[in-house]
């Protein structure tokens, strides 16, 4: 084992020639600062919002290894319309991965850091694809005791998502919530979440055995986007639970429509008067995904009071304020091995993270294949 003053580090780049190129380097591990602590990273999620920054809209059909076993390299073209998105990274060597969790192995000299010496930890703050992170005490969270490294790598992204959306709801005065892609780690979450708060929730999947996921785990009100049914089974759940905030995680074609449009035919279901301008019962979507790259596109038939609009967590969290974040994290760290319980498919080391066969299944963003890097992994 290293003694932590150096370990490699996942790396994407962007060349101004239109290439991506993911690597590995040797990094130095920062000396720790008094309020800091050095963490070696046992497990760090692959999540959307990581594949996001490390591949992008890169054209993985042009990838190519080369390099070593021990270090290789993973070159693929980034087409043009992409290239003008993103002149703000052109060669810049950047680290990725936004969570994980680890040992605590050297320590600055506050009380707070010493105080998290050999405990296992979550973190939050990028460059997680490493063997070694320094960071801040309170970009940290000390795990409940007998909580694994794995158990506590997806502590933040997915299960503050979740909760902010529920959160989102409540300050919005919706009293129900429509989700996409439903069957994701993240929506198993949220079925939860709204199963112990009460909460009415439409989950939209695309296939039976995603409904089978989250019948097994109590949803009650789930529908298929691909079944002939569809608006007409999505309807009847949006008047049974009142439902008329959704957040979808597809973001691109039509959902977004039909689901608005769904929610105006359950109002006039109960509306007690006609208006030619639509009802008045507003409705939302918030697009907080882009599994689906097409342009979104809305046919207006659902009246004049909607909404349409981008959620993303760290907005959220700023805005609602260090003493709700406490509060929020806090419920995270009590019901991590239950309501925020995360499961992957395979763990992979910093190497085979760069394999083209891994890649090709992670990068597909498909339910039910989620990988979990552990960089110090023998």
């Amino acid at each position: 084992m290293s003694d932590g003053n150096s370990g490699l580090q996942l790396r994407t780049l962007l060349k101004k020639s239109g290439e991506l190129e993911l690597s590995l380097a040797n990094v130095p591990t920062p000396e720790p600062a008094d309020d800091e602590v050095v963490v070696r990273v046992e497990a760090t999620p692959i999540n959307p919002s990581d594949l996001g920054l490390l591949i992008g809209p890169a054209d993985m059909s042009t990838a190519r290894e080369s390099g070593s076993s021990d270090a290789p390299v993973i070159t693929a073209k980034m087409p043009d319309a992409a290239m003008r998105m993103m002149a703000a990274r052109l060669d810049q060597s950047l680290p990725a991965g936004n969570e994980g969790a680890g040992v605590v192995i050297r320590t600055g000299s506050s009380d707070a850091a010493k105080a998290l010496m050999g405990k296992t930890v979550s973190m939050i703050g990028g460059a997680m694809y490493t063997q070694y992170r320094t960071i801040r005490v309170r970009d940290v969270m000390e795990l409940p005791d007998g909580t694994t490294a794995a158990d506590g790598a997806s502590w933040f992204v997915n299960p503050l998502t979740a909760l902010g959306m529920t959160e989102t709801m409540r300050r919005e005065n919706h009293k129900a919530l429509v989700h996409t892609a439903a069957a994701s780690n993240l929506g198993q979450m949220l079925n939860k979440i709204c199963i112990k708060d009460g909460i009415g929730l439409v989950n939209i999947v695309r296939s039976k055995e995603q409904a089978d996921i989250l019948h097994q785990i109590g949803a009650k009100y789930v529908v298929d986007s691909t079944a002939p049914s569809f608006m007409e089974d999505l309807t009847n759940a949006l008047v049974e639970t009142g439902a008329t905030i959704a957040f979808d995680a597809i973001g691109g074609g039509k959902l977004a429509s039909q689901i608005l449009t769904s929610m105006e035919m359950a109002a006039n279901k109960t509306a007690k008067e006609y208006s030619r301008y639509g009802s008045n019962v507003y409705k939302q979507v918030y697009i907080y995904g882009s599994l689906d790259n097409r342009p979104t596109e809305l046919s207006r038939a659902f009246g004049l009071t909607w909404g349409v609009g981008g959620w993303l967590l760290t907005p959220f969290l700023q805005k609602i304020g260090p003493a709700e974040i406490g509060r929020l994290r806090q419920r995270v760290a009590s019901e991590l091995k239950t309501t925020f319980a995360s499961h992957y498919t395979q763990v992979v080391s910093l190497q085979e993270t760069l394999q083209l066969s891994n890649i090709a299944v992670y990068n597909k963003r498909s339910t039910g294949e989620k990988f979990l890097i552990n960089p110090n992994k023998g």
